[in-house]
């Protein structure tokens, strides 16, 4: 790893209080045209010697706006030093995770995976109207049937079509000869541009689609095609436990990732992450923007730099090797329940580097699913998975206490 290090407490305070000095100060700043201030200090504790141990907490009332995107271009100068902790942030996840090479890369914190997923589609369709003057009708959005809703608020919001692949039940795999012949009759349809979702981890199996099979299809048929890959809920783990991951930036078929920080990284809510090549982000330039001192290239505009710093802070208080233990344990605690799950006979599904279990709905009983909090497929009408993630919260004590609950449950319906 080049840039993802451990840091000590000490040094990420002094990190993060320069960074803080470095950005416009509203308790003393005289500044006049700013739409932003400090948290209000009469509604809230903005003062006090627990901020000097408390680095969250003071950018949180410092309450910097990261607005705009630090890896490209002239940024807002007021919030300088957060856009900087949020540039070593992206630095991190796309040269030592995702193997990008060294400034070939944009990005920035959005809101959550639903935002970098909506931004994809968004620089895509501009892309695809500016170089090829493609209409929206001639546009096309592939993903499996398990991915994300957020997929289909981008088709909705973007008025572009977006057409599912159906996968395998047991196995979650996308049915390549259904791929290939969607992808023929969308041709015999007029789409001639293709926007492809390829999941890194569902969020309801953790399931994983091999972004080279939409590739192989798609240059079959000669389309002009980008894909981008949806690791909302893997992108922090998935490819620190798959040595062997070809899903990154060394892949050329992948232009652009999502990751979520208020997932794995337990970050605050509101911070996941969007990365794309160099070339694209421009795409979304938003002209208009006039009064911002950079270019505005986001959704949302203004965003947190507070959580910037939570994610910063994260980051280097673990660096590779701490998140590599924590990954792990989690991994062990996984693999020991699928075991309890084999010794039932209960089936389920679970990809080997990641940490969520779905089990087939028709082995757990609905009052042992509601006491446990298992969450299940559709809340709509019968379900056929619930699913298990392990989490920082979930210990082998808790697990137990859920495998000796269901077994006897299931003993007693043997019974009767």
């Amino acid at each position: 790893m080049k840039y993802w290090k451990k840091y000590s407490k000490e040094k990420l305070i002094k990190r993060i209080d320069t960074a803080l000095n470095a950005n416009v100060n509203f308790q003393t700043s005289k500044a006049l045209g700013y739409p932003v201030s400090r948290l209000d200090e009469n509604v809230f504790n903005t003062s006090g010697s627990f901020l000097d141990e408390s680095p969250l907490l003071k950018s949180f009332i410092a309450n910097p706006n990261n607005i705009g995107c630090h890896t490209l271009g002239k940024s807002e100068e007021a919030f300088k030093g957060s856009q900087e902790l949020e540039r070593e942030i992206i630095q991190v996840l796309a040269v030592d995770i995702f193997k990008a090479k060294e400034n070939e890369y944009d990005g920035y914190i959005a809101t959550g995976g639903t935002e970098a997923n909506i931004q994809a589609l968004w620089v895509y369709r501009n892309l695809y109207k500016k170089e090829f003057n493609a209409t929206l009708d001639e546009m096309v959005i592939l993903s499996s049937e398990d991915t994300h809703y957020s997929v289909h608020k981008g088709s909705n919001l973007l008025s572009i079509e977006n057409v599912s692949i159906p996968v395998d039940f047991n196995s979650r795999e996308i049915l390549k000869d259904e791929l290939d012949s969607i992808v023929k009759d969308l041709i015999s349809n007029g789409k001639k541009y293709f926007m492809v979702i390829s999941n890194m981890a569902t969020t309801m199996f953790g399931s994983v689609d091999n972004p080279d099979m939409y590739a192989e299809i798609l240059e079959k048929y000669n389309v002009a095609f980008k894909i981008h890959v949806d690791g909302a809920f893997g992108g922090f783990i998935y490819p620190i436990s798959n040595k062997n991951s070809t899903i990154n930036f060394e892949n050329p078929n992948i232009s652009s990732i999502t990751i979520d920080a208020h997932k794995m990284l337990q970050a605050p809510y509101g911070t996941g992450v969007f990365l794309c090549r160099k070339g694209l982000i421009e795409n979304v330039l938003t002209t208009e923007a006039q009064y911002v001192d950079g270019m505005d290239l986001t959704i949302v505009g203004s965003r947190s730099g507070a959580n910037a710093i939570a994610v910063w802070m994260i980051l280097f208080s673990y660096g590779y090797y701490g998140w590599f233990e924590k990954i792990n344990t989690l991994l062990l605690r996984t693999k020991w329940f699928t075991k309890q799950m084999d010794a039932l006979n209960i089936e389920y599904f679970r990809d080997p580097f990641m940490n969520i279990v779905t089990l087939k709905s028709e082995y757990i009983p609905k009052n042992i699913a509601h006491k446990f909090g298992l969450v299940p497929d559709t809340h709509n009408g019968a379900n056929s998975w619930y699913k298990v993630i392990m989490m920082d919260h979930v210990e082998i004590d808790d697990l137990i206490i859920f495998v000796e609950e269901l077994q006897k449950e299931l003993v007693s319906l043997d019974m009767n």
